[in-house]
This record gives C-alpha cells, sequence and structure tokens, in this order.
C-alpha cells in the first residue's frame, strides 16, 4: 500500500478560529499537510485522506515553538470561506 504526503499553504487575511486549535489565530499564511492512502482493489489509482494537519503559528512569525494540529478539513474549509466573505 502506497501513502502520500502533501504540503499545501493557505491564506487568512483576519483572524479565525477552528474547534480542535481552540485560540483564535492571527491572520497569516499556514502550511496545511494531508496524508493520504491507496484504496486498493481498484483497476485506478485513488488515495483516500486519512489526516490534515496545520502548522502553527502562520509562516512568518518567528516564535521558538511550534506545533502542528490535527483539523477537520470540511471545518477548514468553511474557515477559509468565511475569510474570503469578510
Amino acid at each position: 500500500m502506497a501513502d502520500r504526503v502533501t504540503e499545501t499553504t493557505i491564506t487568512f487575511k483576519h483572524p479565525f478560529t477552528l474547534v480542535s486549535v481552540g485560540d483564535p489565530q492571527p491572520a497569516g499564511t499556514y502550511r496545511v499537510m494531508t496524508d493520504e492512502e491507496e484504496v486498493l482493489g481498484l483497476s485506478f489509482l485513488a488515495f483516500r485522506r486519512v489526516a490534515t494537519m496545520l502548522h502553527m503559528p502562520a509562516i512568518s512569525v518567528s516564535s521558538g515553538t511550534s506545533q502542528v494540529v490535527r483539523i477537520d478539513p470540511d471545518e477548514l474549509a468553511a474557515a477559509l470561506e468565511a475569510d474570503a466573505r469578510a
């Protein structure tokens, strides 16, 4: 079974909150890592998401501490949509 990890960046123009993060986070660009595993038994290559993680703080913040939090990708998408509308 093959696994893959993809890394993307997302940018919030306004402070945001996610249930799994807790405290409001400042606007900025954040790294998001998505772990996927291959779906076996198909006649074509397919992957299913098994985890989505948000790296904090934002890339532009120079802090001595950092953390990676597992997040709900649907909640993240909703937060990004709300940020775009604000």
